[in-house]
């Protein structure tokens, strides 16, 4: 019996086309809520820029976060985990984003900060995921801060290069040009771990829906995982079950056919 479920944002809750989600996700979780189980947002943003979950939350449907892909979560009230990344890993990234000229974002607990900003940074985070437009740093005013995450705008191949040299990081990636590095361990699979203990859920009573790279692991972990109908063929693979595209109530669908709205 599904006692948690777990819902990345972007792709997956929210359409990348409209910005919002379809109503139909909206009163389908309202209606799994109602019969008791647990709804749990797990995404790689920060809480600072969640800015898209609209009825969701105003409704009161959300009982816990994890946010920068597991390197932060909690629920109303209460912290459940930090994840902070070791300072002289944060001193490396800064420094390589200065030798090797790519923008980065450094996040800290509750606001977030970029260095080194381009016309790319600009297309992905205000343009395309609707951000507010982030506050500028140097490196040397993020390398002695208490960092959670770091999002480098770098190619998989300079990702490849540059990982060896962060050893207590991990990255995820769900968009082409860019990766989001946590300390190590900091996984949303952890988050799920996390937030399942505290409420006295088992993992084969779990359920996540995802549509990126860094939904995976979370979709192979949890006892039944959901891939959108708009995720990769990688995606797909990591899921028991695909469902149909965000802007095809892909949400609502999933939860009827499993019998749980």
């Amino acid at each position: 019996m599904i006692k948690a479920l777990f819902f990345d944002i972007d792709g997956t809750l929210v359409s990348f086309h409209t910005h919002r989600i379809p109503d139909s996700a909206v009163e389908a979780i309202a209606a799994a809520r109602g019969r008791g189980i647990k709804i749990f947002i797990a995404t790689g943003r920060p809480y600072a820029i969640v800015n898209n979950l609209g009825a969701l939350q105003a409704r009161g449907l959300v009982d816990g976060y994890i946010t920068m892909n597991g390197g932060y979560c909690f629920v109303e009230g209460e912290v459940i985990h930090k994840g902070i990344i070791p300072s002289e890993e944060v001193h490396t990234l800064a420094r390589l984003s200065v030798e090797h000229d790519f923008p980065c974002i450094f996040v800290e607990e509750h606001t977030l900060s970029v260095c080194r900003p381009t016309d790319e940074v600009a297309k992905v985070f205000y343009d395309f995921l609707k951000v507010d437009r982030l506050p500028t740093c140097t490196p040397d005013e993020v390398v002695d801060k208490e960092i959670f995450q770091m999002t480098p705008f770098i190619t998989p191949e300079q990702e490849q290069r540059f990982m060896p040299l962060l050893p207590h990081c991990e990255a995820g990636r769900w968009y082409p040009t860019f990766a989001d590095l946590t300390a190590k361990g900091n996984t949303k699979q952890h988050g799920v771990d996390l937030l399942i203990r505290r409420f006295g859920i088992r993992l084969e009573e779990t359920m996540a829906f995802g549509d990126g790279g860094n939904d995976m692991g979370m979709l192979r972990h949890v006892s039944l995982g959901v891939a959108m109908g708009n995720a990769s063929d990688q995606v797909k693979a990591a899921a028991d079950y695909v469902t149909s595209e965000v802007d095809e109530d892909g949400i609502a669908n999933a939860l009827r056919h499993f019998g749980l709205c």
